[in-house]
């Protein structure tokens, strides 16, 4: 296998770190260690060999793809995009701790939040972009 793919297995979902991590990916990628790494230390601290050894079973957990880099160093880039991560992560979030249920995930997360009125707002507009769509009732 070539240092640009990787051993992508799409049943291993990422850490709380790794979701960090790609954050910074999703944003800024292709990236080398040194930029992940200025990136995170400055919100805690964190040794360059961490996120060196993070990143490297980032790639073997198919979550991030190498290429070359200046000298010896290579770059690092998501696998796949934010919105497929995002998505993966909810449907087993969803899966597991509603049963399936949306409404419940939706409320618990809007009783949970501090939800604004602009919030709030958005919500319902998106609400009806869904019903407008599919064409499934009527709002007043």
């Amino acid at each position: 296998m070539s240092n640009t793919q990787s051993n992508k297995n799409p049943e291993k979902k990422p850490s709380e770190a790794e979701v960090g991590i790609l954050q910074i990916l999703w944003e800024k990628q292709p990236c080398s260690v040194r930029t992940v790494h200025e990136d995170i230390a400055r919100f805690k601290p964190v040794g360059y060999t961490t996120i060196l050894k993070q990143l490297q079973r980032m790639l073997e957990k198919g979550l991030v793809v190498r290429s070359p880099g200046t000298g010896k160093s290579y770059n690092y880039s998501a696998s796949e995009t934010a919105h497929a991560t995002q998505s993966k992560l909810l449907g087993r979030l969803l899966k597991s701790a509603f049963r399936g249920d949306v409404n419940e995930l939706v409320m618990h997360a809007l009783g949970d939040a501090n939800t604004s009125g602009e919030d709030l707002e958005a919500i319902k507009a998106f609400i009806d972009q869904i019903e407008n769509k599919t064409g499934t009732g009527t709002r007043l």
